[in-house]
């Protein structure tokens, strides 16, 4: 059982949930991931570790509530138990020993960008941040990021930093001077068209890739990518991957394979379910 320390609300669907989890917080790495398990017959959600307190003992975990499983993990408040936390799984992340790096999150993908930013200005490389969302109360890990190197905040509706998208800014940063290394993290549209910026500049793109995951371990295949030419799985040969070589649509396909699903169980969660008597179907009202 992992103990839910703190809980601090960043915006208005997102939260972040401090847990006790010692051996993991000495031994994380920027890019890895945990699995959360929070009890009998719910879902395995995979977490970005977004940072951590080897001293406390605890690890960060940021979570978008989009779904049930989301919201009854947000639910949690500090002094409730979390069940099972496998891991750090996946491979950390390539990092660079010098020069500039670029990075870039959108959304929730900013709380998967700030470990990674860490890593880089520990090793003194110069970076630089760029964050969007799609308004000033959706902005998160700005105070974070600053701490490591300069930030860029964009907004959809201009109500805070500059109004515009993140590749506005990316496009103007890759302009003006050396990039060596750019990350990106954040929704999947987003990300495809910051490699559609950097591709013809020949800048190296690491992004971080979400498909369904269950096990964590390559046994299931749930979260199977193509790259380049070849089939990968993100648990265990990611979760990152080369942004050139990633085939993007085919992973917006595989992501809207349970839309139907988590509306049903979303339907539910808020009462709206009702059962057809003739045909014996549950219908979300």
């Amino acid at each position: 059982m992992h103990k839910v320390i703190k809980s601090q609300q960043l915006s208005p669907n997102v939260t972040r949930l401090d847990v006790h989890a010692p051996r993991k917080s000495k031994i994380r790495q920027p890019g890895q991931f945990v699995i959360v398990h929070m009890g009998k017959n719910s879902e395995r959600i995979p977490l970005t570790i977004a940072d951590a307190d080897p001293e406390a003992g605890t690890i960060a975990l940021v979570i978008q509530a989009v779904g049930k499983s989301t919201r009854d993990l947000v639910a949690l408040q500090p002094g409730d138990s979390i069940r099972g936390i496998a891991g750090p799984l996946g491979n950390p992340t390539e990092m660079i020993e010098s020069g500039h790096a670029l990075c870039i999150g959108g959304g929730v993908g900013t709380a998967v960008v700030h470990p990674i930013a860490q890593g880089l200005h520990q090793r003194g490389v110069k970076v630089t941040s760029v964050i969007g969302a799609r308004s000033k109360e959706w902005v998160i890990f700005e105070k974070e990021l600053k701490r490591l190197g300069d930030v860029v905040v964009c907004t959809d509706d201009g109500s805070y930093g500059r109004k515009g998208f993140v590749t506005d800014a990316a496009k103007e940063i890759l302009a003006a001077g050396k990039i060596d290394i750019v990350y990106a993290v954040g929704p999947v549209p987003m990300m495809r068209a910051v490699v559609n910026l950097t591709r013809p500049l020949g800048v190296h793109t690491i992004v971080s890739l979400n498909p369904v995951m269950i096990d964590g371990t390559g046994m299931c295949g749930g979260c199977r990518v193509t790259i380049g030419s070849e089939t990968r799985f993100a648990c265990v040969d990611g979760p990152e991957f080369d942004g050139h070589k990633v085939n993007f649509e085919e992973l917006l396909d595989r992501l809207a394979t349970y839309h139907e699903f988590e509306r049903r169980a979303n339907g539910c969660a808020d009462g709206h379910c009702r059962m057809e008597k003739a045909a014996g179907k549950l219908v979300v009202a």
